[in-house]
């Protein structure tokens, strides 16, 4: 995309999907019941990001810090990571979204890692018409900390130089398999981007919304890239 142009569409999103225990609650609902509504709007979204001809979504699923919620809740959300998975990927197969999880998802256990391995390998056999990208148990800081350590470890091997050391060297380690991020969007009324990909999101146009996540529709979506479309992107540049 040329800077400091009117941007069309945004080519990759982001989404903080916030707000499901609130929903829950409001509605007199376990919270496990508001994590499964969440689902179900992941896989109207994926559907319209299809639609819309966007390159990327990646969705932050559980942060780093999320592990200090209650055990009942994390072990309903692990019941539901294998549900999600067996449900929704023959659709993933057939609409050729290519789906990718990133972060220390090894935390929730080796029959999850397992199941999340073999759908990433069945959803990359072709050419892919989206990229889904799930945040399991991720956090930025954290993961800018872990390339910085794999260039040391570069360096030290001999495979790299400190003359190679840029900005993209930091993305070529890091756990998110997307460089950029053109529109980040946060539900669920707080604005603040919560340790999601800090680096990657350094020029993206950033909308929060008050409404709760399972809420959240395909017209909310919609309207987000309408008015990223709106926006003149001029990367620091005077036009």
């Amino acid at each position: 995309m040329a800077l400091g142009v009117q941007s069309k569409k945004p080519e990759n999103i982001a989404i903080i999907m916030d707000g499901n225990g609130r929903w829950a609650k409001s509605h007199s609902f376990e919270i496990t019941k508001g994590h499964k509504r969440g689902v179900e709007v992941v896989r109207e979204i994926v559907e319209e990001c299809v639609t819309q001809h966007i390159n990327s979504l990646t969705l932050f699923a559980f942060s780093t810090e999320n592990w200090t919620r209650p055990k009942t809740e994390i072990s309903g959300i692990k019941n539901l990571i294998i549900e999600a998975i067996h449900e929704q990927l023959p659709e993933l197969v057939e609409k050729k979204v290519k789906l990718s999880f990133f972060g220390n998802y090894s935390k929730f256990g080796s029959n999850i890692k397992e199941k999340i391995l073999d759908a990433e390998k069945k959803t990359s056999k072709y050419k892919e018409d989206l990229r889904l990208n799930i945040a399991l148990s991720y956090g930025g800081r954290s993961d800018i900390v872990e390339s910085c350590k794999q260039i040391t470890s570069s360096i030290i091997s001999g495979s790299m130089e400190e003359s190679d050391i840029n900005e993209e060297s930091i993305l070529k380690f890091s756990q998110c398999p997307e460089n950029n991020i053109d529109l980040l969007i946060r539900t669920g009324g707080d604005h603040r981007i919560s340790n999601f990909l800090l680096y990657q999101v350094a020029y993206a146009e950033i909308i929060f919304l008050d409404k709760l996540w399972p809420d959240f529709t395909k017209l909310d979506l919609q309207d987000c890239i309408k008015q990223f479309s709106k926006v003149e992107r001029r990367f620091g540049q005077r036009l």
